[in-house]
């Protein structure tokens, strides 16, 4: 009893906090805001470490709250599930929470909406633990539906900004396009399946391994198993930012950098990878459905990846990169390997957030510029923000012994042993990808820290319109003035820096052995070895983490990234001219990389196009013609013209009205007659 009131006191604790912050925004000092959202994240973490280490004693729990409705034979309840799997996301999640709660006293602190986004920032988390800790669809639904609600208030959170309010909406829709899909999943479930019960669900779907589902009618029958989890992911798709609905992501850099930070590394869009993740049992019976997750899961770390490489904007380059390695998340779940996945999950977001809070920490040093054409040099005057974002940066292209390493070579190593169709394409995306992630994520580093400082001076770039997307500043001035120069950040900025390097130095190291080799997650995620061997054949390769990083220096991903540094490096340090010909010759390429694929203007020309249109159509030809015209005042017009023609006969003489009824006895008469 003891425990289950430390489980309701994860998530109620960020909630009150939030309610403090929030209902009182307008009376409460600033202290006070951050001080009641900051306490309520930190004991949500106190309580998730002292929660993990009962698990690990073998403690577990699954059960419900309270019962919210009964409709006939359903119950629709709130109830937690308590494992491995959930502990671990519940402890990346408030930890990662509290280092941006502590850092957005900083970033904000000139802001005038401080308060509320203190609110929000702790709404977000409180919805979040709702969704991992939920051992039900319906509260996943619920959890699902309310991070996309707070994220959509956030990315807007500079609401008079047009392109805020742009980049809010596109998220917004983008995550109801996706959502649309996961609850045409869930309502499978529950048709066939007749609970919405994790547990009871899992236990049945062996039963449901060979039913038919009549997709299109009778003669177009499909596995019921397989539209189930297409479905399901589709709702991934949309949370995790997967192609073609990644495209809300990008733009979500609207957003103050702290919750850029929450959303990327370990929040809204790992919410996806653990959904898979836990609905491992239902996925196992469909390859056809992993086959689609593994593909979607390719071309999303590819050629996200690619964009990285033109992007200007240091927090655009970080985003980009979020997009490629949630591709790598989503690969390794193709492959069966989802332990792999929810590794690199939690690998990813302590070295992610880094890298955001550190891009965020530039940004103030700044005075608000983004553009890293205008830095150079930053490592002498912000060192505790150089080597931080030196340690995030060598840990995402998978430095030996460092985190990013374990779980992104595990992944690369899961895929080529996979035998799920569509394997071999998502094997040279994901080495391709290691290439490219080193070059442009080294490219930003040393545009940023090392070579001529190039701030300060007249001539710095203009953003070529993209400035509106820099973040607001008190007093609308952007970059240093000549002369300036750039300043370390104060201690609640570089303290979640240092507290976040350490993690993306040794978890990794410490990791893999019992998430991955271990039984860290036995009974939690199902893998079909005999069908999906991908992962059993990694492990009987696998002789430590020691001689796993050994090894690394002797296989391609290390050269790969290698070159790509050295690339980055030769390209920008020593031959600046020549990247410059390069975007001049390919300049189909570059234009091809500037516009995101086309996706935004085929997205709005024929979709929301589409969608006007169709709306068009329905008001011009549905209310205005049919309803309006035809209904509405066609039957006005009716009684109009019947009146008229009755008006004849209503003139107030008797023998007017004998007259008319003699005429109409005489025509009954007739028809009855005729009649018999």
């Amino acid at each position: 009893m003891q425990m289950q009131k430390l489980y309701l006191l994860v998530p109620l604790a960020p909630l009150i906090g939030a309610m403090i912050a929030g209902l009182l925004c307008r009376v409460i000092p600033r202290w006070v805001a951050h001080t009641a959202t900051i306490t309520g994240v930190a004991v949500a973490f106190i309580a998730s470490v002292l929660i993990f280490q009962d698990v690990q004693a073998g403690n577990t729990f699954n059960g419900p709250v309270y019962t919210w409705l009964t409709s006939g034979d359903y119950k629709f309840e709130v109830g937690f599930m308590i494992d491995t799997l959930t502990t671990t996301m519940m402890l990346v999640v408030t930890f990662v929470s509290l280092m941006v709660h502590i850092y957005t006293i900083g970033y904000m602190q000139e802001d005038p909406g401080y308060n509320r986004f203190f609110s929000y920032i702790s709404l977000f988390t409180f919805s979040m633990l709702m969704l991992v800790m939920s051992n039900n669809f319906m509260q996943l639904f619920f959890g699902w539906e309310a991070v996309g609600l707070v994220s959509y208030l956030l990315i807007g959170f500079w609401y008079t900004r047009p392109t805020a309010i742009f980049a809010n909406m596109k998220a917004f829709l983008v995550n109801r396009v996706g959502d649309f899909g996961f609850i045409l999943g869930i309502g499978l479930i529950l048709t066939y399946f007749g609970t919405l019960d994790y547990v009871e669900v899992f236990k049945k779907a062996p039963e449901f391994a060979n039913t038919m589902y009549p997709l299109m009618g009778e003669g177009s029958a499909v596995s019921l198993m397989t539209v189930t989890c297409i479905c399901l992911f589709i709702g991934a798709m949309g949370k995790s930012a997967q192609v073609p609905l990644h495209v809300w992501l990008p733009d979500s850099m609207e957003g103050p950098t702290p919750i850029s930070a929450l959303i990327h590394a370990a929040t809204m869009v790992t919410a996806g990878i653990f959904m898979v993740s836990r609905m491992s049992p239902l996925f196992e019976l469909s390859t056809t459905a992993l086959s689609f997750v593994i593909v979607i899961g390719a071309i999303t770390a590819l050629f996200m990846g690619f964009l990285g490489i033109i992007q200007n904007d240091i927090k655009r380059v970080v985003a980009y990169s979020t997009l490629s390695q949630l591709g790598y998340m989503t690969v390794a779940l193709g492959a069966s390997a989802y332990s792999v996945a929810i590794f690199h999950l939690m690998t990813h977001a302590f070295f992610k957030a880094l890298l955001f809070l550190a891009a965020g920490s530039v940004i103030i040093g700044m005075h608000h510029d983004q553009d890293i054409r205008n830095m150079g040099g930053l490592r002498k005057y912000m060192p505790i923000t150089w080597i931080t974002s030196l340690i995030g940066s060598l840990a995402l292209i998978g430095t030996p012994f460092l985190a990013g390493f374990y779980s992104k070579d595990s992944i690369i190593e899961a895929v080529k042993f996979s035998n799920i169709p569509g394997s071999g394409f998502a094997y040279f995306a994901v080495m391709a990808g290691v290439f490219v992630t080193a070059f442009y994520s080294f490219r930003m580093y040393f545009l940023v820290f090392h070579g001529e400082e190039r701030f300060g001076k007249g001539d710095h770039h203009d953003h070529h319109g993209d400035h509106d997307d820099e973040e607001a500043s008190h007093d609308h001035h952007h970059g240093l003035a000549p002369g300036q120069k750039p300043h370390e950040t104060p201690w609640v900025v570089t303290l979640p820096l240092v507290l976040l390097a350490i993690p993306s130095v040794a978890i990794g190291f410490i990791g893999i052995g019992p998430m991955v080799a271990g039984d860290y997650f036995k009974g939690v995620i199902y893998v079909d070895n005999a069908a999906h061997p991908a992962l059993a054949t990694f492990l009987e390769h696998f002789h430590g983490a020691v001689a796993m990083g050994l090894h690394a220096f002797s296989t391609p991903p290390f050269y790969l990234a290698l070159a790509g540094v050295a690339l980055s490096w030769f390209f920008y340090m020593k031959r600046p001219d020549i990247p410059a010909a390069i975007q001049r010759r390919f300049s189909a390429i570059h234009t091809l990389f500037e516009n995101k694929y086309y996706f935004d203007k085929i997205n709005e020309f024929v979709f929301a196009g589409g969608a006007r249109a169709l709306g068009k159509g329905f008001w011009r030809g549905g209310d205005v013609a049919i309803i309006d015209g035809l209904i509405v005042n066609g039957s006005a017009k009716l009684v109009g013209w019947f009146a008229t023609v009755i008006r004849f006969f209503q003139t107030g003489y008797v023998y007017h009205y004998a007259f008319t009824m003699i005429i109409g006895v005489f025509v009954l008469m007739t028809l009855w007659i005729n009649r018999a």
